[in-house]
Parts: structure tokens; sequence; C-alpha cells
């Protein structure tokens, strides 16, 4: 990984489309419509270790890889090797159960050059008698789309309870199926002992952007107003840590912050469940977004850290902060950010999540629309067609004193300087311009 050891993310950055006065549309975040939906199928297992601890290892892949190049190789070597400590990330201090309710949750990997891929994982036990071991049916893919997998893992688990066997030509089956263009729906056929041939269908949601987001996890569990602290501490990349206990609260909230900042994105250190070995990620002196389970909290806080936010997502509180985060964004920016969200909260017609994801998306899409959407207009271009970003007269254009105060502090973070590298790089003819 690129950042904070071996499972990490650095942020993918896609281009922007530069539009006069406002900002730019980006593309699906990981990969297009066409692509296979996944590369592997793992099941991670608790094997028993001579010292009595339990270590997860791979236990079954799908498809095996054959005729690989060196480098390919050594690259899906590296991706196994990490696997198994994200789909157990809270450590070795398990004992056999007779009862254990199945979570959904996710990981991020980032390779050296950038490119990334996404764990989804269901964790369940195996149907049987007596006690067993959980264990974790992992799909590797570059496509975001969270609710989409967690559809596909159901499918996973229901045929789990009946045989392995039964997984093998479901898998298959999606992986000769063509991932759909947003909005789109795919068909898969399988058949299953007793049952017969069931259709299943697997649609893409209409906004690439909010594909792998789930905002109403965030509401649930924040204040509109602790939220907006959060915002405005992730806009200034600081070091941001969630606590919770469950796996699937720490991945959704966090792929939920992180998705407010779009059009722009986090470029920094990225674990949505930090494995228990890697705790001292937390001592990073660089920007970091991370998920830590509830249990750690006590050897977090007795980590040499620096400043940090620390957020408890359980009791929907701040356990930690600089002290500044009241203070960070323009008052009137956000009071009309907070009247859009408390307006959701009271918006008992807000049914789905996909309006939920629209509504709060729009909110802070709006938020950066008039505190940065005439970054176009400043973006000065050569006769060579490449452009050259005149920051002190965007900022001196921002009428407001407390806008544009805020403002001369983000244009010098990574992901505004990612933002107009790519801009720079995709001029689309104005009108006017000939």
């Amino acid at each position: 990984a690129s950042e904070g050891k071996d499972g990490a993310s650095a942020a993918e950055n896609t281009p922007p489309q530069v539009s006069q006065g406002k900002l730019g549309e980006r593309s699906s975040v990981f990969c297009s419509a066409g692509q296979f939906f996944f590369e592997y199928l793992v099941v991670v297992s608790l094997k028993k270790m001579p010292d009595g601890r339990y270590e997860p290892k791979i236990t079954y892949q799908f498809p095996k890889r054959e005729n690989l190049l060196k480098g390919q190789k050594e690259e899906e070597e590296r991706l196994l090797q990490a696997i198994p400590l994200f789909c157990f990330p809270d450590g070795s201090n398990w004992v056999p159960v007779t009862e254990f309710t199945s979570e959904t949750f996710s990981f991020v990997l980032t390779n050296v050059d950038g490119s990334r891929k996404i764990g989804y994982c269901r964790r369940l036990l195996p149907s049987g008698r007596g006690v067993r071991l959980p264990e974790v049916f992992c799909i590797i893919s570059c496509l975001g789309c969270f609710g989409l997998f967690s559809k596909i893992l159901d499918e996973v688990e229901k045929r789990r309870q009946i045989s392995m066997a039964v997984i093998y030509p479901f898998m298959q089956g999606l992986r000769e199926s063509p991932f759909p263009a947003p909005g789109k729906t795919v068909t898969i056929k399988s058949f299953i002992p007793e049952s017969g041939t069931e259709l299943i269908e697997l649609t893409r949601p209409v906004d690439a952007h909010l594909e792998h987001v789930e905002f109403q996890a965030l509401l649930q569990r924040l204040s509109p107003h602790l939220i907006l602290h959060i915002f405005a501490s992730a806009m200034l990349e600081r070091r941001l840590i969630f606590l919770a206990e469950e796996l699937s609260v720490l991945s959704q909230c966090i792929h939920a912050v992180a998705a407010l900042l779009y059009p722009f994105t986090w470029a920094h250190t990225y674990i949505p469940v930090v494995p228990e070995c890697l705790l001292d990620t937390v001592c990073c002196p660089t920007p970091f977004m991370v998920g830590i389970q509830m249990r750690h909290l006590q050897r977090v806080l007795e980590q040499p850290m620096e400043e940090a936010l620390i957020v408890d997502l359980c009791e929907g509180k701040i356990i930690q902060a600089v002290g500044d985060e009241e203070e960070i964004l323009p008052g009137k920016l956000q009071n009309e950010m907070l009247v859009s969200l408390n307006r959701h909260n009271n918006n008992n017609n807000v049914h789905t999540s996909e309006q939920v994801n629209a509504l709060v998306s729009e909110a802070f899409v709006h938020f950066f629309v008039r505190l940065v959407g005439h970054y176009a207009s400043h973006i000065k271009w050569g006769r060579s067609g490449s452009g050259s970003f005149q920051e002190r007269a965007f900022c001196k254009a921002i009428t407001s004193k407390s806008c544009r105060r805020f403002v001369k502090k983000f244009v010098k973070t990574n992901m505004f300087s990612l933002f107009i590298e790519e801009a720079e790089k995709s001029r689309i003819p104005q009108e006017g311009n000939g």
C-alpha cells in the first residue's frame, strides 16, 4: 500500500470536467462499465496455531490464477497476504461459538502505482452443529458499489448454508457478466438444488459517485453539528479517528465522511478498519482518516499522537478535539448547511437510501459551488493548451472576508492541489473562446 502500511489508501484522482461557474462532475471512482465484477472471491478462515491463538488464512480462492508474469505474481502474492489481516482486523481473540450474527464491511487496498482495490466482506458462521468459528467471504474488486456487492454477498451467504460447491457456479456466472452502466441492470442465472434456476437482478445506482456511500449510517449516529465539525476537519486534512465496535459501522461511516468531500478526494492514509497489529498508524504525523474498534480506545489514547479529532460513533460524540472545529467553516455557509441537514432529519417523506444520498450530497456540493465554484475562470490557458491556475486572483475574487480567509487555507491542501492539477490538464472550450 502506498500509505499507512499494508492496507492504507491514497485516494483516486479522476479528472474533473471544467465548466464555467460550477464544480465539474467526476467519473465513476474505480472502473467503468464492461469491467469484470470482481477479481477474486476468497474465503478466510481462522486456523489454530501451536500456541493456541487463531490466525486468519485464505482457505479458498476463485479463480485460481495461472500463467502470470513474475511481476504480476509478486503483486498477487502481496494482495493475498494483506487480505486475511483486513478480514479479521480485530486480532486473534476468537473462540468457537454456536451463534454469530453475520456482518458486512469493506476495506480498501492501494498499490504502489495508486490503483485501488476494494474488499467487500461478509463474516458469517458456517451452517452446522456445535461450536465453530466464523469465516469471511471476501470479494476483491476495483469497482466501488457497496450496495450492489452487499446483495451479491447475500446470495453467497444463502448458498454457503447449502454447500460451498453451490457458490462456484454463481460466481462464475457473475464473473462472465459485464458490470452494468449507471442506472442499468444485469441479470444472473443461478441454479440452486431443490429451488431450481433463479434470476438475480443487480442494478447499479444512477449516480456513480454515490455508489459506495450510505449517508444514512452517518446521520443515524451523529448530529448535523458534529457532521459539519468532522467535514471541516477533513477539508483541512487533519487527523481523524472514528471509534465503533462493529466493523460495518466503521466502514460505512468512514466511506460516508470521505464522500462528503466530493468532488474533491481524500488523498492521504485512509483505513476504514485498522487491524489490531497496525494501531500505531495513529502516530503518523501526516493526515489520516481511520476507523478503530472501541475495545482499542485505551491503547490509542496511550499512543504518542499529534493533534487529532476522535469521534465516538456509538455515543455520537467527540472524545478528543483540536478545539477550533466550530470556527473552521464560514459562519453563514455553515448555518445554511445545518438548515439543509436538519431539514433532511425532519423530512419523513424521504425513505430510500438513494434519496438520502442525493439530498445530503446536494447540500455539500452546493457548499463547494458557493465557495470555490469560480475556479475555472481563474485558469489561464497558454497557446500550447496547458493551463495555469491563478491562485491569488481566485482568492481575491471572493467578496466575503470569512469565506476568503477559509479558502486561503483550503487552497493549500493536497486535495485542492490535485483537483486543480487535473483541471489544468482538462481544458474544455468555453463559449466565446473560439
